[in-house]
């Protein structure tokens, strides 16, 4: 899964990033009293992350500003990449919110109370999400004991929206702009999926429906990148599919296609370099520790290069690598 982080956080921050997509699964899955009360039409995003640095290989998340009633609040969005549900979660998602107000403060020193902040989170891949949404359930307490200390803890839930147990109608019914409908379609079925283009095929009107969006082209190549990826399809069978879409679908089919294969290709390049590299560096200082090893494996072609270029003047693998 972590090696798929990638496509699935590439996907969600092109598509829901745009605050009109964002907004249609607001309205989708927060409760109507609260849609009727929230300026969804002023949606705004936020920048910046607030997910730990260690877990953003699981997490992927986006921040929103939105009028309500006359006051900013703030919607957080998280969507969780593992293939297990995290019962942790509502402590994570408590210090993300707990983050957004320090940044808050840290921009408003005068304030004396604190937008609120509406945390969402989205759930994929193949297991129901079945671990508590609210803090108070992972407080080491019986029963009794937690009913009378009540109010001295912190009670915070999360709003969940489990993709795993939302079937095909639902999703339909769902009022969503066509790029989210599809997004979500794909989060949920498309990670290692052998029958997706059969699956798709059910949802071309929404396919189309994407490309005939102002800047629909963009958001529809960053939704086929995303197939390419992560699903186990033929080729064949893909391109099928494009072509019933019209010219655009297929310009962008091989356009993705070819930048797949130049990544490819620069991906093996930076290999060879690095196991070159590594023989340079192991002659040189003896074997390498794996701390080094790694850093050579993920280090991009530019940065290899760089390094090669210090081995023959560098008395120490630390003046090679620092």
């Amino acid at each position: 899964m972590s090696g798929q982080s990638g496509p699935h956080d590439a996907v969600f921050r092109r598509v829901l990033g745009e605050p009109v997509n964002a907004a249609s699964q607001l309205r989708a899955v927060l409760p109507d009293a609260l849609v009727e009360r929230l300026d969804l039409d002023r949606l705004s995003r936020v920048s910046g992350s607030f997910v730990d640095a260690a877990l953003r290989w699981r997490h992927s998340d986006l921040l929103f500003s939105v009028p309500l009633q006359g006051r900013e609040v703030f919607v957080y969005i998280l969507v969780e990449h593992q293939s297990s549900d995290d019962p942790l979660m509502p402590f994570r998602m408590l210090r993300y919110v707990i983050r957004v107000w320090d940044r808050y403060l840290s921009e408003h020193p005068d304030a004396t109370r604190l937008p609120a902040v509406i945390p969402l989170v989205v759930h994929h891949n193949r297991r129901p999400w079945a671990s508590s949404t609210q803090l108070l359930d992972l407080l080491n307490l019986d029963r009794d004991s937690a009913g009378a200390a009540e109010q001295y803890l912190p009670r915070f839930r999360f709003l969940l929206d489990d993709l795993t147990v939302l079937d095909e109608q639902a999703l339909r019914a769902r009022p969503l702009t066509p790029p989210v409908r599809i997004t979500l379609l794909l989060l949920k079925i498309a990670a290692g999926n052998p029958r997706l283009v059969q699956d798709l095929w059910r949802w071309t009107d929404d396919l189309r429906a994407v490309l005939d969006r102002p800047g629909g082209l963009e958001e529809f190549t960053a939704l086929l990148r995303y197939i390419e990826l992560v699903g186990e399809i033929a080729a064949d069978q893909l391109h099928n599919l494009i072509t019933t879409l019209g010219p655009e679908a297929e310009e962008a089919y091989v356009t993705i296609a070819e930048m797949l294969r130049a990544e490819g290709e620069a991906r093996g390049e930076a290999r060879g370099r690095a196991e070159a590299l590594m023989q340079l560096l192991a002659l040189k200082f003896g074997p390498l520790p794996q701390p080094a090893l790694d850093r050579l494996r993920a280090a991009p072609t530019d940065q290899l290069e760089a390094w090669t270029a210090r081995v023959l003047t560098a008395d120490t693998l630390e003046q090679v690598l620092g």
